[in-house]
């Protein structure tokens, strides 16, 4: 049987109830779990916001309304290409989740490198990618790939852990360990997305995690860095951080946005 690796790390000082109030901040938006009623163009809304600001935290200079036109910087338009497959992909992530991460690369990467970089995890042979800015020296390949397969089979293991936990340790294991060439933040942040979507959080995935941690970025590469460097505290911090992102992206949800307009 697979350890619960998830388990104590969501027992970490101010975790739990950091991860209560976000999933509350969640429930209050669909209505305490009865699961508001959400038309599919809130769906859509929601994911290309959350592509806006995954790409503009990548380094995209485009506005949401530029990206709602046609994104033509490639990060923003392979964030947007990823919003097309991803409650398709998420119920997977539980499941074949280095399939999920690979597809999620292939769609984002798709103008950023060779066909044959698409969906690639990085060799031995190829140089370290540097592709989000503030973090160390990625790991080497064979780090990589021990690592981001312990993951994929604690991911399809039980855990006691709050879904919010799991999806923040998915998020920061790909944005460190940088197993593609390209596009790690991007998958990274999708990742962490379809996770909420298929952990039972944010099931009709109409909040805005990226915005949060846009809003945040701040924090971002700093949380990573203090994530990589391997203490307990660096794990707790970033954990505590994207519950806070988690509570923001339930906040500039396009359903809110629509109720204060009045519509």
């Amino acid at each position: 049987m697979t350890a619960d690796v998830f388990e104590p790390l969501a027992t970490l000082e101010g975790v739990g109830s950091a991860a209560r109030a976000a999933r509350d901040a969640v429930d209050v938006l669909l209505r305490d779990r009865g699961l508001r009623k959400v038309g599919s163009d809130m769906t859509t809304e929601a994911l290309l916001r959350g592509a806006h600001a995954s790409a503009a935290l990548a380094g995209s200079q485009e506005t949401l309304e530029q990206v709602r036109r046609g994104a033509t910087d490639p990060r923003a338009a392979g964030a947007v290409r990823m919003t097309g497959e991803l409650m398709s992909l998420a119920p997977q992530s539980n499941k074949t989740p280095v399939q999920v991460w690979t597809r999620l690369h292939q769609l984002a990467a798709a103008e950023l490198g060779g066909e044959d970089q698409l969906g690639h995890l990085r060799t031995s042979r190829e140089p370290l990618p540097d592709d989000i800015p503030g973090l160390p020296e990625a790991p080497g390949a064979d780090e990589m790939w021990e690592r981001l397969h312990g993951l994929a089979r604690a991911l399809s293991g039980p855990t006691s852990a709050p879904g919010i936990v799991v999806a923040a340790i998915v998020h920061a294991e790909l944005a460190v360990l940088r197993p593609f060439p390209t596009a790690n933040g991007l998958v990274a942040r999708a990742a962490e997305r379809a996770l909420l979507v298929a952990r039972g959080i944010d099931p009709v995935s109409v909040t805005v995690p990226e915005l949060g941690h846009f809003e945040l970025a701040g924090s971002y590469a700093q949380g990573l860095r203090d994530y990589a460097a391997g203490g307990l505290t660096g794990v707790r911090d970033w954990l505590l951080r994207s519950c806070e992102v988690v509570a923001l992206g339930a906040e500039r949800s396009p359903l809110n946005i629509s109720a204060q307009q009045g519509k």
